[in-house]
């Protein structure tokens, strides 16, 4: 698949009192092709959500470059996380940990914040038929014209999903989306969401502390530390992946013993790849 991402030896640092600095992000590295759906692991402060904010735009970083080699021809990317003059930037989804649905908007008037309706009914009329059936897709068929207060967490998050896919984004990045979600919400979304990928041929970047989530998910798992890749993962369980497997339990037992490696040797900036 094409590439459509790459990051190269971006870094970040903050402000500390004392004049000091804090480093949340060094010498990251990291290729995204089209279709893949890649999962970066790692405990909470490691700089994950750090670099997946950078990748959207959100953030700055201080050193590196962001790149996106199939928005244009001239490679558009950053600079020290800057945008160039007339880069181009491919279209991005960004699902948070918490919906951040506005609380007065019905369902349905949050997802038409993604369109740019030029005013005309028949434009209005085809938003709402495309809004309808993104909602179809995430199991919200009935929830259109509910406010986000009458939604359960799982149907607030699945709600800001829909709303990412309205934008039709060639890279969905998501930021730990099911983390405040009960043990069996999580357990139904990851299927839907694995489901929605596979039927949209999303290419998806996921950040999360949960091993399992990650092996779930992960075609490819990159382990990050202290601000550092320090290990990557190619997983190749058939899909939908059991978590009960021996094969599975396995996978993840195999990711907890590196944890413990690169717990000792974080920040030597090397990157292993182990076929799983």
């Amino acid at each position: 698949m094409a590439l459509i991402l790459a990051v190269r030896a971006a870094g970040k640092r903050y402000p500390a009192p004392g004049g000091t600095t804090v480093t949340a992000l060094r010498h990251c590295s990291l290729d995204i092709s089209g279709g893949s759906f890649t999962v970066i692991l790692g405990r909470s402060g490691c700089g994950k959500t750090t670099l997946l904010r950078i990748i959207a735009g959100l953030e700055t970083a201080g050193e590196g470059e962001v790149l996106f080699p199939g928005a244009g021809e001239d490679r558009a990317g950053t600079s020290a996380g800057r945008l160039r003059a007339g880069a181009s930037v491919p279209r991005m989804g960004f699902m948070f940990q918490d919906p951040r649905l506005l609380p007065w908007m019905t369902v349905e008037q949050n997802l038409a914040l993604a369109f740019s309706p030029s005013g005309s009914r028949a434009e209005k009329q085809g938003v709402r038929k495309e809004i309808r059936r993104i909602l179809a897709l995430v199991g919200l068929a009935d929830r259109a014209a509910a406010y986000p207060g009458e939604l359960s967490g799982g149907m607030a998050q699945r709600a800001a999903l829909a709303r990412c896919l309205c934008r039709k984004p060639l890279l969905l990045l998501l930021d730990e989306p099911l983390s405040s979600l009960d043990a069996f919400t999580r357990l139904r979304l990851r299927g839907e969401l694995e489901r929605i990928w596979q039927s949209l041929a999303l290419t998806v970047l996921l950040v999360t502390h949960d091993i399992e989530e990650a092996v779930f998910f992960g075609g490819r798992i990159l382990l990050m530390d202290r601000g550092s890749m320090v290990r990557e993962f190619s997983v190749s369980l058939p899909r939908p992946r059991d978590y009960h497997s021996p094969a599975f339990r396995e996978q993840c037992r195999i990711i907890e013993g590196a944890i413990g490696v690169c717990g000792e040797k974080a920040g030597d900036a090397c990157l292993k790849e182990e076929a799983l």
